[in-house]
């Protein structure tokens, strides 16, 4: 697929249509030039997270995220550089011009907007969920009422989930401590962020897990340009890409891909953004 011509529209319309001569006056577009100018867009994703980024057996960093700045390196005509960034120092790569874009599985908050160039739409979620034994064969979150569930202490779903749910929370200072209490037994299940509970059950270290429920509280994801573009060239060709992307179904593709449990969130993307002229 030729993700320079889906990206197309999503520039001209930004560039042409919704930037105001206000605006365009106050776009310098220095980052976009920069990259259009060497041939080349460095992209901070993680290098830690599987399967959204993390290093390969070959050490170069491979994951759907990853893939998701090599469309968006292949729809602007240069070359891909990825930057292995982490969640605290992704932000202040992107500020200090170290990365031109950042796709590194960043929630999008209202206070992470004054910071950096977070685009719309966004390209994918996370909620909570659990994961629990195979063996136990839960479906639902009904079934956890009154049981013990590992968490993490101050997550904000433990309180949810029991005000919800009726469970019996067993708090833990970190996440090892409670996946430990998971595998020995002392609880049904561990709730925590789907992505991180989907990145160990990609791990191969857990496999007589699974990850069985529904998963609430979306939390959607943001890609980020330099805050200054963000209403300018790089940050409305960015917002084009993604709408494409959800539209055609490429990113539902890069899930499958990389064997991440489906999400609602993208089948919705994809329906609400579906050309109404193709059948």
């Amino acid at each position: 697929m030729n993700f320079k011509k889906l990206a197309l529209a999503g520039i001209v319309a930004g560039t042409v249509g919704s930037i105001s001569t206000v605006a365009q006056a106050a776009c310098t577009n220095d980052v976009w030039n920069k990259v259009m100018s060497r041939g080349k867009v460095v992209v901070g994703v993680k290098a830690d997270y599987k399967p959204w980024g993390y290093r390969n057996t070959d050490g170069s960093i491979v994951g759907m995220e990853v893939d998701l700045a090599q469309a968006a390196a292949d729809a602007m005509g240069v070359e891909l550089e990825t930057i292995a960034v982490q969640s605290s120092n992704r932000m202040q790569f992107l500020e200090q011009g170290k990365i031109d874009l950042m796709i590194a599985t960043m929630s999008d908050r209202a206070d992470r907007r004054d910071i950096v160039g977070i685009t719309q739409p966004n390209y994918y979620t996370s909620g909570t969920n659990v994961m629990s034994p195979k063996a136990l064969g839960i479906k639902n979150w009904e079934e956890l009422k009154g049981k013990p569930v590992c968490g993490k202490q101050g997550a904000f779903y433990n309180e949810v989930a029991t005000e919800r749910y009726g469970v019996e929370i067993v708090a833990f200072v970190g996440n090892a401590e409670a996946k430990q209490a998971l595998r020995d037994k002392k609880c049904v299940a561990w709730i925590y962020d789907d992505s991180s509970i989907g990145s160990d059950l990609s791990s191969g270290e857990f496999e007589e897990f699974e990850m069985p429920l529904v998963s609430e509280d979306d939390n959607p994801w943001g890609l980020a340009v330099p805050l200054a573009e963000k209403d300018c060239i790089f940050g409305h060709f960015m917002s084009g890409l993604t709408f494409n992307m959800h539209q055609s179904g490429k990113l539902i593709e890069l899930e499958e891909k990389w064997g991440i449990q489906p999400t609602q969130y993208l089948k919705d993307k994809n329906a609400a953004y579906s050309d109404w002229l193709v059948e």
